[in-house]
């Protein structure tokens, strides 16, 4: 059982006892516990066994190493069972639902009984939440389009959490002897922004037929496993605590390219792939491109290829292609003729101008925002620190906004050139279209990223208004994450995006591609739009922790599968490129 099961275990309890009305002291405990397990660098299911070094981990005490000791023995802690018993598991999804908190979970139980998401949805329908307290009609049609999101999404994960899953599992596996490789395929290794299962292939001398009954034992006695689906001769598959499904298959080094071929996907581009095969007068399957029929090349049934993907490409006429093109949108076709685009990597960036500092919401300071970009190879960043209208970010007034501008140019000049500091800020948009900060503030940043950040459920033609008058005001350079979605939580907002994407177009203005994987905004299609429309594009982090910064190859990911190109974003350019690319900023807007 890994750190991350650990933590997710004693939320959940802290979340259930909450629920339950225990003490907030009690609460509190389990949830510093779970922060800690997070955060540790230590093995805590490795250290159960030695009490004194689970109590030097800050945030643990004696009661929660003994919760630590239980639920590595168990695969759970008693407390959270116990409860589980009295409300039942359902009660855990309702914490899922937009908005919704243990308190608000223990007042439906309180008063109705419920514990599930189709107890609460049955309640809906039948009025049953009328006149509770905290329940009126824009609640209840809040929590009503929480369930229709939360059915949409069920079983589905984002990028960051199926790909932090492998690598704990793939760095299990490796470590057993005659095991040398681990791939993820399928939709995490195609880059969706979701998955709804994870698949490993693994290969090595302990996979080969008839000897790899001992790497199937090992795989199946990883400690994050929670429920056991199946176990074969070379396939285990099993669910995870935070119930992701993992199907692990240890496969002969002999067809593994054609099983990372297949597995990879999507279904749409291994059907287009077959029927050109079918064409060439060869099967494709799992375990290799074959003839069907006898050839002076060999028998019927002979493998033409299958220990690489590019041998398989390469037999079928094309290219070997990125995997996030896989999705049959004319990869296929585009491959055949030795024409696909040279794929934008994140080794192309040169800068990330969308990061927030402790100014407003963020954890560290200017000068550590950018010691850690340099130390990533950035030649240059913007800080955009909220504006004040977010009142929970401390956003920045007037004159914080102007002090906040020399602060920027201070820690600008203290870099002397190994990294440029560009000032900017990230204003909202209020409901009617104006800006948070006047134009003389606006005029002082580098670098002005224009974004919703409030009143979400504006109708469509009032949103698509509100953003484009916005976008005309001449300091906007960006505008940030244009959908306003968050993935498996908040849909994007109703907006003509066509028609802001055509008019951003026209003004210069360029879109953001949010790397946050929350985000993710553009979408990979609407990315291909913006490209389509002549948008310009540039890719940043949103970053409010220098460890956010690494979350920007999630991003990269959506380009790829937009099919962007280093010369479609703006951010592969170098400082003072990149700055002239951006909209000029006393343009006078253009006529439509």
């Amino acid at each position: 059982m890994d750190n991350a099961t650990l933590a997710h275990l004693l939320i959940e309890t802290g979340d259930l006892l909450e629920i339950d009305g225990g003490d907030p002291f009690r609460i509190r405990s389990y949830r510093r516990a779970a922060e800690a397990a997070e955060q540790s660098t230590v093995d805590l299911a490795a250290a159960a066994g030695d009490l004194a070094k689970l109590l030097a981990v800050p945030g643990i005490g004696k009661g929660m190493a003994a919760n630590i000791q239980a639920a590595v023995a168990t695969g759970s802690i008693p407390l959270r069972d116990e409860l589980l018993a009295r409300y039942s598991a359902g009660i855990l999804d309702l914490l899922k639902l937009l908005g919704m908190g243990p308190k608000t979970v223990a007042l439906l139980w309180d008063a109705a009984k419920i514990s599930s998401i189709d107890a609460l949805a049955a309640a809906i329908d039948e009025g049953r939440l009328a006149g509770l307290p905290r329940m009126g009609e824009k609640q209840i049609e809040k929590l009503r389009k929480g369930i229709e999101d939360f059915r949409k999404s069920a079983g589905r994960f984002r990028i960051d959490e199926a790909e932090e899953s492998a690598e704990r599992i793939t760095k299990y596996l490796l470590e057993f002897p005659g095991i040398d490789r681990v791939t993820p395929a399928g939709s995490l290794r195609r880059g969706r922004e979701t998955a709804g299962d994870l698949d490993l292939l693994v290969t090595g001398p302990a996979c080969e037929p008839g000897h790899a009954a001992e790497a199937v034992a090992y795989t199946a006695a990883y400690p994050g496993i929670r429920v056991m689906i199946a176990k074969g001769e070379n396939k285990v598959s099993f669910y995870l605590a935070n119930s992701l499904q993992v199907d692990v298959r240890l496969l002969p080094s002999s067809s593994y390219g054609a099983a990372l071929q297949y597995f990879t996907g999507s279904k749409m581009h291994n059907v287009a792939l077959r029927q050109r095969a079918l064409k060439m007068g060869y099967t494709l399957s799992e375990w290799a491109l074959a003839r069907l029929e006898d050839s002076p090349s060999g028998p019927a049934g002979s493998t033409v290829a299958a220990e690489t993907e590019e041998s398989i490409y390469e037999a079928l006429g094309m290219d070997w292609m990125p995997s996030e093109m896989r999705e049959n949108l004319g990869e296929i076709e585009a491959a055949a003729r030795h024409q696909l685009p040279h794929l934008i990597q994140q080794s192309d960036l040169r800068g990330d101008v969308h990061m927030h500092t402790y100014a407003t919401d963020g954890h560290n300071s200017i000068r550590e925002m950018a010691d850690a970009a340099l130390a990533r190879g950035y030649e240059y960043i913007a800080i955009t620190d909220h504006s004040k209208n977010l009142a929970m970010t401390n956003g920045l007034d007037a004159e914080r906004a102007m002090e906040h501008v020399r602060h920027i140019r201070q820690v600008d000049r203290e870099m002397e050139g190994r990294i440029r500091v560009f000032p900017g800020i990230e204003v909202d948009i209020l409901g009617d279209g104006e800006l948070d900060l006047p134009d003389e503030v606006l005029a002082e940043m580098d670098v002005v990223i224009a974004s919703v950040h409030t009143l979400f459920n504006q109708p469509r033609e009032q949103m698509t208004e509100r953003v484009l008058r916005a976008i005309e005001n001449p300091f906007v350079r960006i505008l940030g994450h244009p959908t306003g979605r968050l993935l498996l939580r908040r849909e994007p907002f109703a907006i003509d995006l066509p028609t802001v994407l055509r008019r951003a177009a026209e003004l210069g203005v360029a879109v953001e591609h949010n790397a946050a994987p929350e985000r993710l905004d553009l979408s990979d299609r609407d990315l291909r739009l913006a490209k389509e429309l002549g948008c310009k594009i540039v890719i940043n982090t949103d970053a409010h922790d220098t460890r956010h910064l690494d979350k920007m190859k999630y991003g990269i990911r959506q380009l790829r599968r937009a099919w962007l190109t280093p010369q479609d974003v703006l951010n592969t350019l170098g400082a003072r490129e990149f700055l002239a690319g951006l909209r000029p900023r006393h343009a006078p807007a253009p006529t439509t």
